[in-house]
């Protein structure tokens, strides 16, 4: 009896022991700056009109372009790369 006791309690200290020792779940990633909000959705959601819509729009569009030119950079393309990502990283942040 004292033998089945022993192995129990040694049993329960091991598993406890092994349960503590679990690897932590990973951090997840940053969210893509495509998650953010395009420029059309943010006007919508502003409810703009006329000429705050366009100045608006205009405004976006050249903080998009800035960031995608520094996106561009840190990936060091070049050239047509760097044109064709542009471009594509422009468009979705404006929301064409």
């Amino acid at each position: 009896m004292k033998y089945l006791l022993a192995a129990l309690l040694t049993v329960a200290v091991a598993a406890s022991a092994t349960a503590q020792t679990a690897t932590p779940a990973p951090t997840p990633a940053p969210a893509p700056a495509a998650a953010a909000p395009t420029c059309k959705a943010q006007s919508t959601e502003k409810k703009l009109a006329g000429a705050a819509l366009k100045s608006f729009a205009a405004k976006c569009e050249k903080d998009a372009k800035a960031a995608c030119d520094k996106t561009a950079a840190e990936k060091k393309l070049a050239g047509a790369a760097k044109t064709s990502f542009t471009k594509k990283c422009v468009s979705d942040a404006i929301g064409a």
